[in-house]
């Protein structure tokens, strides 16, 4: 659906602002016809099998790859802020059970403003402080808010660990196997970034009025929460667990096709080709489930993507980054209304990028659009209606 919009310059109406240029950015680069993603120019398979997820937030957010020593440093100031401040903890304690980690999230990202806020953002020591503050910070939330729903304190982060390692390790209070550990930071590489997605276009409208950026990260995480952006990883374990075995995909697909319903983990706004990530990811199940033992639930998988890829290949639709992702976490013991969360602590070091590079080129973005109501309705008095 497209219509014209009268008296302005811009010519069309597109549902979803579909390929319409939002931005200039340096950040990232995809080509969806042959497969390709670009952090700063640089091919993420090279990033996934070379750098470590630090080394590419650093990378992201400053736009170049970090020397020994400013990684080091980099690295030694995310350690030191790890924890969070008691006022915190308390008040996550005080949040239900039973609610949505991602929910959680939203609340303590924001709250971090509370105590960090001053809003220089002219000042490159106080964005840089932020940068780490969000880095350092958001995973230990996430994982004190798991320990807080079950009836635990918090585990403290480890300062003998790396970031991937503390992560599980606050998660279950032992130190992960190395192999684990790796896999997983090669996760939150593959998942740092990716253009103008849905939650990074919420976080670049947010910067654009020049708030504070625990804010913009909050906004963020609001928007990654929805089951059409990150909840799809959730949703793909349900999906296999709900076909069962491999004799069943055939029929679920069909079903599926049929009735014109979207199959969990398929298809993507702008990978025409399988996703990159999902073959990184692929290769880092095989990896895992070689060292660890198979998954029932792989088996599903690759037959599913098979049939899909034979039935939908031609429409462009082929696995994109939530249909491995879950296997893997799911084999690490992370509980999948966490994937979503991961894939935030992930995608910080995105959005951060692009909050920086919009205070750069600073415009408060303000689109219009087709007004489809009537005109000069007269009021109708409340004893008439």
């Amino acid at each position: 659906m497209t219509s014209t919009i009268p008296n302005s310059n811009l010519c069309e109406y597109k549902p979803g602002l579909e390929g319409i240029p939002a931005t200039e950015s340096s950040v990232s680069h995809v080509d969806g016809i042959n497969g390709i993603l670009e952090y700063r120019g640089i091919r993420l398979e090279e990033l996934a099998h070379k750098s470590s997820f630090l080394e590419t937030a650093y990378l992201l957010i400053w736009g170049n790859l970090p020397s020994e020593q400013q990684l080091q440093d980099f690295q030694t100031e995310i350690l030191y802020h790890r924890r969070i401040k008691y006022r915190i903890r308390d008040m996550m304690k005080c949040f239900p059970e039973t609610g949505h980690p991602m929910d959680a999230l939203q609340t303590s990202a924001a709250a971090l403003g509370l105590f960090y806020s001053r809003r220089a953002l002219d000042n490159p020591e106080y964005i840089r402080r932020a940068v780490v503050r969000l880095l350092a910070k958001i995973p230990t939330m996430v994982a004190a808010f798991h320990q807080m729903r079950r009836g635990n304190d918090a585990i403290q982060p480890n300062d003998d660990l790396d970031y991937a390692a503390n992560f599980l390790y606050m998660l279950t209070e032992r130190s992960p196997h190395p192999l684990a550990a790796k896999i997983f930071d090669v996760c939150l590489t593959l998942h740092a970034e990716h253009t103008i997605n849905a939650s990074t276009f919420s976080a670049m409208v947010t910067a654009s009025t020049l708030t504070d950026p625990y804010a913009v990260v909050a906004s963020a995480v609001g928007t990654l929460a929805g089951p059409l952006h990150g909840g799809a990883n959730e949703e793909v374990l349900s999906m296999l667990d709900e076909i069962g075995s491999i004799e069943n995909v055939a029929a679920y697909v069909d079903e599926k096709v049929a009735g014109k319903q979207k199959i969990m983990g398929f298809g993507h706004r702008v990978y025409k080709v399988k996703d990159p990530r999902a073959n990184i990811l692929q290769g880092l199940v095989e990896e895992l489930f070689e060292k660890t033992g198979y998954d029932p639930y792989y088996k599903i998988a690759l037959e599913l993507e098979k049939v899909v890829e034979g039935k939908l290949g031609a429409k462009g639709i082929y696995p994109n980054v939530d249909f491995y992702s879950g296997l893997v976490y799911r084999k690490l013991g992370i509980p999948s209304d966490l994937f979503t969360p991961i894939f935030a602590i992930a995608r910080v070091a995105g959005w951060l990028a692009h909050w920086k590079e919009q205070l750069n080129m600073n415009r408060i973005f303000r689109p219009t659009q087709v007004y489809t109501g009537g005109h000069n309705i007269p009021y109708i008095p409340m004893s008439e209606r």
